[in-house]
């Protein structure tokens, strides 16, 4: 893997942590009155995280391909686990364990297929090409 390609990987992943951060907040906004001035602070801070995922998100797409970023967004899961836990204090149970595990086995054989067709995709071009 390329240095390239692995700061990309990092800012990917911390702008799904940003991205994470949303529940939270929708949470904290689902427990106050509608148009209240905590509800209206909370829903704020949802909107700009989305504003500034949206633009983030596009430049991650310039640098890593489509099926990378979007099996990678699977993360969020694990950390709703997290926050849940750390903010809430929710149970992390054996399911929600097991479930995690699952995501991020999945996101790796996404990412790892994609990565072995592309990399015969590639050999083949270059055969041809000669």
């Amino acid at each position: 893997m390329k240095k390239d390609t692995i700061k990309w990987f990092a800012i990917l992943h911390v702008i799904i942590l940003i991205f994470s951060v949303n529940s939270i907040c929708s949470k904290f906004a689902s427990q106050n009155q509608f148009l209240s001035p905590k509800w209206i602070l909370f829903y704020g801070i949802v909107i700009c995280i989305l504003g500034f995922y949206a633009i983030a998100w596009q430049q991650v797409l310039k640098h890593l391909p489509l099926i990378t970023t979007y099996a990678n967004k699977a993360a969020t899961t694990i950390w709703g686990l997290i926050w849940g836990f750390v903010v809430f204090g929710e149970q992390i149970t054996l399911q929600k364990v097991i479930g995690a595990i699952v995501v991020i086995i999945g996101v790796y054989l996404v990412v790892s297929g994609d990565e072995e067709v592309n990399g015969k995709a590639s050999k083949e071009e270059v055969s041809s090409n000669e």
